[in-house]
């Protein structure tokens, strides 16, 4: 009478939604990453050009 759902297809599904959601977050951290230390050097430029001026 009570129907007992399968656990292990939905958590197959959520580990698999964890993987991709954990190698979003990591490809996001390192473009952000990235692009601070881009802004960092151009800045760094900029006030070495100031200084030499």
């Amino acid at each position: 009478m009570d129907k007992k759902t399968s656990v292990t297809p939905g958590t197959k599904r959520d580990a698999q939604r964890e993987d991709r959601l954990k190698a979003a977050m990591k490809a996001n951290l390192q473009r952000r990453k990235a692009q601070a230390r881009a802004r960092s050097e151009q800045s760094e430029a900029s006030n070495e050009q100031d200084k030499d001026s």
